[in-house]
């Protein structure tokens, strides 16, 4: 569904690339695909290629009061560190790269319609609504960076990443893990929100 759909734009391994998203931007030069391992004490997730080889993981220490996150490749060597803010408003999580660069990411929770993701430190802008789905990375001219989807209705959170800048992978890598995190925090609060009542 997700090849052909210009509105739901997952896909899994093996897949041709999204037609909106050729359409748009060509065709991406690396496509990564996330599955979330449930019924674990760590959050884990396999981040794997077109073949299905896993090329980063990411584990999150349990129990976690700012829930800090690692990202290794697929030898074992450090990728991010990414470490959420106790008590925030605006959802914010802090990322540290292998490499030493540093950036945020925030969610302005105020906005109605549509979530405005802040990623500080980048000058990159994400577009799109998060629990939309579906958002697009750009740098800071404006140019595609990456496609991020996500697929419905599935246990293990399966997102598909059309990377169009390769240079920026591992930090693309992190900003979806971030946003993984995020969206499960929000789900979380408004579960026990709603149970409250």
């Amino acid at each position: 569904m997700g090849v052909f759909s210009k509105v739901h734009r997952f896909r899994e391994a093996g897949q041709m690339a999204n037609v909106n998203n050729v359409e748009r931007f060509g065709t991406p030069a690396v496509s990564l695909f996330t599955t979330s391992k449930v019924f674990t004490l760590h959050k884990l997730i396999d981040i794997t290629d077109n073949e299905g080889n896993v090329i980063y993981q990411s584990k999150t220490n349990f129990p976690s009061l700012h829930d800090k996150t690692y990202i290794t490749d697929a030898h074992g060597n450090p990728v991010a560190h990414i470490k959420r803010k106790l008590i925030s408003l605006h959802e914010r999580h802090y990322i540290t790269m292998d490499n030493g660069a540093y950036f945020e990411i925030s969610n302005e929770l105020m906005h109605i319609f549509k979530d405005v993701t802040n990623i500080v430190g980048l000058g990159w802008q994400l577009k799109g609504n998060i629990l939309g789905l579906n958002f697009e990375l750009y740098d800071e001219y404006g140019e595609i960076i990456a496609v991020i989807s996500q697929k419905m209705l599935s246990i293990h959170d399966k997102y598909c990443i059309d990377i169009y800048q390769t240079q920026h992978e591992k930090i693309v890598v992190a900003i979806l893990v971030t946003l993984q995190h995020m969206i499960k925090d929000r789900e979380a609060a408004s579960s026990s929100s709603s149970s409250g009542d």
